[in-house]
């Protein structure tokens, strides 16, 4: 069996209560240096079980886009700005993206 390399780029999401919270998680990490770029979307409608129930609610996510090697810090800073207990914080391995961008979150995100 084979296993598949490390990914070197990464797209953390998180999702927050309000817009203005997942702004504010999107520029911190971005002005940290921990991300290159923050994307805010929404409102989307979230349904998930919460302490033995169903809930929905309105949220918004935020979109990082960082190297895999600070995903761990990047992780941590989300957990101390966001307001959720169990925040999201997902990351998708960026596999494939144009040379220039890819070379642009390197640069960026050094902190």
């Amino acid at each position: 069996m084979s296993t598949s390399p490390e990914p070197k780029y990464v797209q953390v999401t998180t999702a927050a209560g309000s817009e203005e919270e997942a702004r504010r998680i999107a520029r911190t990490a971005v002005e940290a240096r921990l991300a290159a770029c923050g994307q805010v979307l929404g409102p989307i409608a979230s349904t998930y079980w919460w302490r033995g129930a169903v809930e929905t609610e309105t949220e918004w996510l935020c979109l990082l886009k960082a190297p895999a090697s600070r995903f761990e810090r990047l992780a941590a800073h989300i957990r101390a700005e966001h307001g959720y207990e169990t925040p999201e914080i997902t990351a998708t391995p960026i596999s494939l993206g144009s040379a220039d961008y890819l070379a642009w979150i390197d640069e960026e995100a050094t902190g």
